[in-house]
């Protein structure tokens, strides 16, 4: 840890050289893949053409594929994973339990039985989004409620958050039943999680939601949520309102993975394992925020990238390559922890 004071020294900055390195490299492998999948494709450009377009002094037809054809999808791409990874951080903080996560506690499943009852009603693309909005909401309201009692506590929003999830399962089972033959195919499309034909309209609402509530989360609530992984009562009597600050920021962590859903589906895992990836990579203390966010956006743009060129002459859902990576790498994490005695 290093500090930096001011020659008066009445102000002080600490930063950890490791993490801002961190950081660092996160937020260039973000602009070097995003650069990369800007260019690749049926109409290949260079970097430097990429680079070019958007700075507008490409040709029209360079213009054309970089700005209006594959940015789009890229700053989804990058939004998505940025928003799901900040609110897997504030979760897995806040019930100090890696395995808090809207995947684990039923706000994505939430979010899939909103979309999925407007695709039973016939409802159209843009109603789809605010159906998994309102999903995602309701049920994180839910899950809270139920784990209400005398404050919320971790284990218990753990547990109701699992018989959650299992149960939405069944109902969005059901009401894919219940859906005609093209819709349900749509439908099954949008649950694996999906960047295909992803417009600005998709990417503007997230957009928004990070830049008002991200700066609100990392400047204003990162020393008290730090301060309140050491236990509520040391919160407490350190001056930090325990039950508002959590409540309020598992607000923010629901509207944020709700968001993230109705833009590309509930992909699964960037939640919960962005954050795990964060922490190895700064070994720092803390909930690591800024990191998190910055190691979802290069996770998701990552594995967009790849969907797009593993299989020849076929797209892989986004959401597919993030379950066979997430999925192997909890079990290699399962696999560490039961070596090192801790499970």
């Amino acid at each position: 840890m290093s500090t930096i004071r001011s020659r008066t020294d009445r102000r002080s900055l600490t930063y950890r050289p490791r993490a801002l390195a961190a950081g660092a490299g996160c937020a260039l492998l973000v602009l070097l893949v995003a650069v990369l999948t800007l260019g690749s494709g049926d109409y290949p450009l260079t970097p430097a053409e990429v680079l070019r377009a958007l700075t507008g002094g490409g040709t029209p037809a360079e213009d054309f594929v970089v700005n209006q054809l594959r940015l789009p999808r890229v700053v989804t791409a990058l939004l998505v994973g940025g928003a799901l990874a900040l609110a897997g951080a504030l979760f897995q903080s806040l019930v100090r339990n890696p395995l808090g996560s809207p995947d684990v506690l039923g706000f994505t499943q939430g979010a899939a039985a909103g979309a999925l009852l407007v695709v039973v009603a016939g409802g159209s693309s843009l109603a789809l989004a605010g159906g998994a909005v309102a999903g995602g909401v309701v049920t994180g309201a839910a899950v809270c409620a139920l784990s209400w009692r005398h404050g919320l506590h971790g284990g218990r929003l753990v547990l109701v958050g699992i018989g959650t999830t299992a149960i939405l399962t069944g109902v969005n089972g059901y009401l894919l039943t219940r859906a005609q033959l093209m819709d349900a195919a749509r439908a099954m499309l949008w649950l694996t999680g999906s960047l295909d034909g992803r417009g600005w309209r998709d990417a503007v609402p997230l957009l928004v939601a990070l830049a008002v509530l991200g700066p609100l989360v990392l400047l204003g609530c990162g020393r008290a949520l730090r301060t309140l992984e050491l236990g509520d009562d040391t919160a407490a009597a350190l001056g930090v309102r325990v039950e508002p600050l959590r409540l309020g920021l598992l607000a923010v962590a629901v509207l944020l993975a709700s968001l993230a859903a109705a833009a590309a589906g509930p992909v699964s895992f960037v939640a919960l394992t962005a954050p795990q990836l964060a922490k190895r990579l700064t070994r720092a203390p803390g909930p690591n925020l800024l990191t998190s966010t910055l190691t979802g956006a290069a996770l998701l743009v990552t594995a967009d990238w790849a969907g797009q060129r593993l299989v020849a002459d076929h797209q892989l859902p986004v959401g597919v390559v993030t379950g066979v990576l997430g999925g192997g790498y909890l079990v290699w994490l399962l696999a560490a922890e039961r070596r090192a005695g801790r499970i």
